[in-house]
């Protein structure tokens, strides 16, 4: 014969409050934290001065994750914009924004600069509404550099990434040396 437990009225009483079992209370509980917590990354991530930019494809990579590793803090009197997503950072509330994790880019007519080794491409038909949009050149994963015309200093800016960027191999080069 099974033998069956008998509960006192206040054992019940706490067992189940105004109707509630403690599963109930402990499934509601979870929501409430879970709501909160995602009400809170919504906000920082809706916050964020680089939210429009877009993650490059290769933006996953080893390369790209050493030159995230040597972030600068500040850059050009700028500090560094608190920034999620994988391959991207920010200065300024975005007055100088990095991707990497680009295709490098096709050869080009665009204008080139060589700052300390690295080859940038100025991506004329992008830039536009105060902003100049750089590209790495002969470089896997390519790395773009968009600085508003609002950062006087755009050649500490250029140096600064050239120094991050270095290490990536270069494959290409986008000005040929004099025949």
């Amino acid at each position: 014969m099974a033998s069956r437990m008998m509960l006192s009225p206040f054992t019940k009483g706490l067992l189940v409050l105004n109707g509630w079992s403690r599963r109930s209370w402990a499934s509601a509980g979870l929501a409430l934290a879970a709501l909160v917590t995602g009400g809170v990354l919504v906000a920082r991530e809706v916050t964020s001065p680089v939210f429009a930019l877009e993650q490059g494809p290769l933006a996953d990579t080893p390369e790209c994750a050493r030159i995230a590793g040597n972030y600068p803090s500040s850059l050009a009197g700028n500090e560094r914009d608190r920034v999620s997503y994988e391959g991207l950072a920010a200065w300024g509330r975005g007055a100088v924004e990095l991707r990497c994790g680009l295709y490098p880019p096709a050869p080009t007519t665009d204008m080139c600069v060589t700052v300390d080794g690295v080859d940038w491409v100025l991506e004329e038909a992008q830039s536009r509404d105060g902003r100049k949009y750089l590209v790495t050149y002969g470089r896997r994963p390519a790395v773009e550099v968009s600085i508003s015309d609002d950062v006087p200093e755009t050649d500490v800016v250029l140096v600064e990434m050239s120094r991050l960027v270095a290490p990536v191999k270069q494959r290409a080069r986008c000005i040929a040396p004099d025949a």
